[in-house]
């Protein structure tokens, strides 16, 4: 029941986001709606909930491959055609807006993005990261080491 209804579903979102779109099943049971000259991609599969399917959305690379869902919601099956589209919408704007993002500079890739000075002043102004338990309990045993050492010596010596 619920693979015909998502069918339907894909079908008629599909009518209402692009002119052009291609429908098919996924392995899994879900649908996919292509977007070839858009070259974005919708998927809708059941989610964890009964009346809830899973939209996600991406990018169609060159070759025709798709490339990682870059955003996803869980939407109500009840929702409406409406409402679904306007999930849909926003997440390929979302996918679009990742794909507008510039990759990074191979140099400024290997390098930090700070100055060592002010990374390191990060570290300590206050909001830094605090001594573990572990590192407190290590601390302890040599201290404890250390007074064994002392007060056997004062005993022996």
């Amino acid at each position: 029941m619920v693979g015909a209804q998502l069918r339907d579903t894909a079908q008629e979102l599909a009518a209402v986001l692009w002119r052009e779109h291609t429908v098919y099943r996924e392995r899994s049971g879900g649908m996919v709606i292509r977007g070839e000259h858009v070259r974005r991609w919708i998927s809708l599969a059941p989610a964890g909930g009964r009346d809830e399917i899973l939209v996600r959305a991406g990018r169609i690379l060159d070759g025709g491959t798709t490339a990682p869902a870059r955003s996803e919601a869980v939407v109500p099956l009840s929702a409406g055609t409406g409402v679904l589209a306007a999930t849909c919408r926003r997440l390929l704007a979302d996918a679009a807006a990742d794909a507008a993002r510039p990759a990074p500079d191979r140099e400024a890739a290997g390098r930090p993005r700070g100055s060592r000075k002010s990374r390191k002043s990060a570290r300590w102004n206050g909001r830094g990261r605090h001594t573990g338990f572990g590192s407190w309990a290590i601390l302890v045993c040599v201290a404890g080491v250390i007074a064994l050492f002392a007060y056997s010596s004062a005993m022996h010596g």
